[in-house]
């Protein structure tokens, strides 16, 4: 087990940062904390990621219960997805690695440089 800052970070709390903050789960909770969102409204806001991802992210999401889906009753029957309490809880951390990512970007660019040029260099 990892100690950061005296937090243990065992198997259940890394697997759910994974899956709760990798790329496309980040992206979709942003849209979400926003507004609930049908699933071709997600397609078009995050274009990059294809259908399949899509869909195997909204079903991880769902069930770390952080969203929730909800059919709408129209006629064809669409599906709509929301943050759930719970994953309304998510954004002021997430708010707060922003502001850090945000306010640190200049020294890790700098970090970035500093290693590429000492790679190309020869180490």
């Amino acid at each position: 087990m990892d100690t950061e800052g005296g937090h243990l970070i065992g198997h259940p709390h890394r697997e759910l940062l994974d899956q709760v903050l990798d790329k496309w789960s980040f992206s979709v909770l942003s849209e979400l904390c926003e507004r609930p969102c049908r699933f071709n409204e997600l397609r078009r806001a995050i274009p990059r990621v294809t259908q399949k991802s899509l869909t195997a992210t909204l079903r991880r999401l769902e069930r770390n219960g952080v969203i929730e889906r909800e059919v709408v009753s129209t006629r064809p029957v669409a599906v709509r997805y929301r943050m759930t309490p719970l994953g309304k809880t998510l954004r002021p951390p997430v708010d707060v690695l922003l502001a850090w990512a945000a306010e640190h970007m200049p020294a890790v660019t700098r970090a970035r440089e500093a290693f590429d040029m000492r790679e190309e260099a020869g180490g």
